[in-house]
């Protein structure tokens, strides 16, 4: 076979069934917000896409590059997994976790117990504690080193509600005008899966690094979305949540490859922060139609 009809092969490989775009854009016909979305069969190079190269509203999904900036700062010698970390007034926050509403100012924790708050349970306040020790341009910088140009942390998180606090803790992407509405951070799906297909690969950090990250992703507590409706089946993922929006990044082991996605839903005009939020709902069906059209389960 000539090396045209080849290649010609693979690329037909790699992109999606007609039936499954079909099925992405019937299920968010009836959506008033926007979907942006891309998903990787890691097994098989075929994907699919929505909007995946928009640049997008991380909300609590910046969390994941915080991560990876952490555990190369660990490996480079520039800080200790059992390193103190005191909670401080400053970065008490609102919103997701334990550390703002339960535990006591002056408190100290492990680095290594911050950042499994910060992703496990989605701590606000542990990532402002993160940020605090090793900054947003740190993050960002790590992000560049390794081929990420889109993804950036913006700042430290606010807080919710009642207890919305001043923004600090900026980085110079952050201060920038035009990156004022992203708020913590900013995305593509392409970004983020590529991020997951790093990690798969283990070449973020090191092989032993990458497979403690994905086991910290596979213990994360809200399964309000991909989680939903695919049972019996390993997830490593990480949610974010804002008033009108829902986003997640997930990697789903299915018994016909492993599916890496990242789904972002946007302009939603009721706020609900339940478990049935129309978001949550969205995802949940948007990753099952994903896995099924990807993994021809």
């Amino acid at each position: 076979m000539r090396p045209s009809a080849v290649l010609a092969l693979l690329f037909a490989a790699a992109l999606p069934a007609q039936p499954l775009q079909d099925a992405l854009r019937a299920r968010i016909a009836n959506f008033q917000g926007t979907v942006s979305l891309y998903a990787k069969n890691l097994d098989t190079g075929e994907s699919a896409g929505i909007r995946q190269a928009d640049p997008v509203r991380t909300a609590s999904t910046i969390k994941l590059p915080i991560l990876l900036a952490v555990f190369d700062q660990v490996a480079a010698g520039k800080a200790k997994w059992t390193e103190p970390l005191t909670i401080t007034a400053r970065d008490k926050v609102s919103g997701s976790g334990i550390i703002g509403s339960e535990l006591s100012g002056g408190v100290q924790l492990l680095l290594r117990d911050v950042v499994h708050l910060m992703i496990v349970l989605s701590d606000n306040s542990a990532t402002n504690m993160v940020l605090e020790r090793f900054t947003a341009d740190a993050v960002n910088a790590y992000l560049d080193k390794i081929g990420i140009k889109t993804t950036c942390s913006m700042r430290k998180v606010r807080g919710d509600g009642t207890e919305l606090k001043a923004a600090e803790g900026w980085s110079a992407a952050g201060k920038l005008p035009e990156n004022q509405k992203y708020g913590l951070g900013v995305s593509t799906p392409l970004d983020m899966v590529s991020i997951l297909e790093k990690l798969e690969r283990g070449e973020i950090v090191s092989p032993e690094a990458s497979k403690e990250i994905l086991a910290i992703l596979k213990r994360c507590h809200d399964d309000t979305g991909v989680r939903r409706r695919l049972n019996g089946v390993t997830i490593a993922n990480k949610t974010g949540a804002l008033d009108a929006l829902r986003s997640e990044v997930a990697l789903v082991y299915a018994k016909g490859g492993r599916i890496a996605m990242a789904i972002t839903v946007d302009g939603m005009e009721k706020i609900d922060y339940g478990p049935d939020n129309a978001g949550s709902l969205l995802i949940a069906d948007l990753a099952r139609i994903l896995v099924d059209g990807l993994a021809h389960r």
